[in-house]
């Protein structure tokens, strides 16, 4: 029996995706994934596998696309989003016979961009669409209001590649333990939504008015990596690769991210598969199932400068044994979802008779 085929019809894709293909493939899946060319914000490298086929998607006309989707047959259609035309026809045409699922990450903030998505939706999406598959209740919500049934909206659509980050806290819960490192680490773009300019200010005022023997190590690159705040006791190390990060897991201890804006943020999924306490502003949406408020970690209101510096004192204040403790629950709330429950629910998928 030919193995099933699912088509991947993406944006650009990261490290974390790949990881949930590869539990993928433990259960003889053939994949294809079309995809745009890698940001250069966040430069992962990729290699093609067995079993694995990339498409780019700028070599194809959206006519040469369908074909080439005709071509693959798939058994489900699995698309980023609801923005690409070409996209969208492949989902028309193959709707009727099989399984077409929506992905997307956007929180429902009630916005006049989201109303017109609503009243749009019969017509635009869900003629297009049998499913949807999004990362938490917040875009749920949103799957609802675009009219979607409740038994056809899955959640976990992002996973961290719980594999590799369950060996990192294997490989450093001794060390740590022994040792909690007094460090704050940021991972993510240098772009605006990312708040960083108040995460170093904060830092940078809390070392001036109480000074302490913590330190913040940055990781990322982008717009504004050149304008970064220089400080004895900040460090940026630029982008790093997830399968290199290892050395900076096993030397920070806290991790943090204020952004403004963040509809789901995989590396706080990432960082709580390591162990890490968290740091995160009512803005970022994987703290929904990741970080529970005092228990593992703080939530702070997203661009209060005050109120992000009453977190860190917090965290400073505590314990070697309050840290480990928070450290342990991260790790169990990390495994509410994984790769492996990532490649069950598009088994769901497959599994499902049109």
């Amino acid at each position: 029996m030919p193995e099933p085929k699912i088509l991947f019809l993406y944006t650009e894709i990261a490290g974390y995706f790949l990881a949930g293909i590869r539990a993928l493939l433990k259960k003889n899946i053939e994949v294809h994934i079309v995809r745009y060319p890698v940001n250069n914000e966040a430069p992962f490298n990729f290699k093609n596998t067995e079993n694995i086929k990339f498409y780019e998607r700028n070599d194809y006309t959206p006519s040469q696309l369908l074909n080439l989707a005709k071509k693959i047959n798939p058994q489900i259609i699995i698309v980023s989003g609801w923005r690409d035309k070409a996209y969208l026809k492949i989902a028309s045409f193959f709707k009727k016979n099989t399984p077409v699922i929506l992905t997307f990450d956007n929180r429902w903030e009630g916005t006049l961009k989201q109303y017109i998505a609503v009243l749009m939706s019969p017509f635009f999406l869900k003629t297009r669409f049998s499913y949807v598959w999004v990362p938490g209740n917040s875009q749920k919500k949103y799957a609802e209001k675009l009219g979607f049934k409740k038994q056809n909206i899955y959640t976990g659509f992002y996973s961290a590649d719980t594999n590799l980050f369950s060996e990192y806290y294997r490989k450093y819960k001794t060390l740590k333990e022994n040792n909690f490192p007094e460090k704050f680490l940021f991972t993510g773009r240098y772009i605006p939504a990312k708040n960083i300019f108040l995460l170093w200010e904060a830092f940078a005022e809390l070392q001036k008015d109480t000074p302490n023997e913590w330190e913040l190590i940055c990781t990322g690159t982008g717009e504004l990596f050149d304008k970064r705040i220089k400080h004895p006791k900040i460090k940026h190390l630029g982008f790093v690769q997830p399968e290199n990060i290892g050395k900076i897991i096993s030397e920070t201890g806290v991790f943090i991210l204020p952004s403004k804006f963040e509809p789901w943020g995989v590396v706080v999924h990432e960082t709580a598969t390591a162990g890490f306490p968290l740091i995160c502003s009512d803005k970022v949406g994987a703290a929904e199932i990741f970080l529970e408020n005092e228990k593992n970690g703080f939530i702070f209101q997203a661009g209060d400068k005050e109120d992000l510096k009453r977190v860190l004192k917090k965290i400073i204040s505590l314990s070697q044994e309050e840290l480990i403790k928070m450290s342990k629950i991260s790790r169990e709330k990390s495994q509410k979802i994984t790769s492996e429950t990532w490649a069950n629910t598009i088994m769901k998928f497959l599994n499902t008779k049109k």
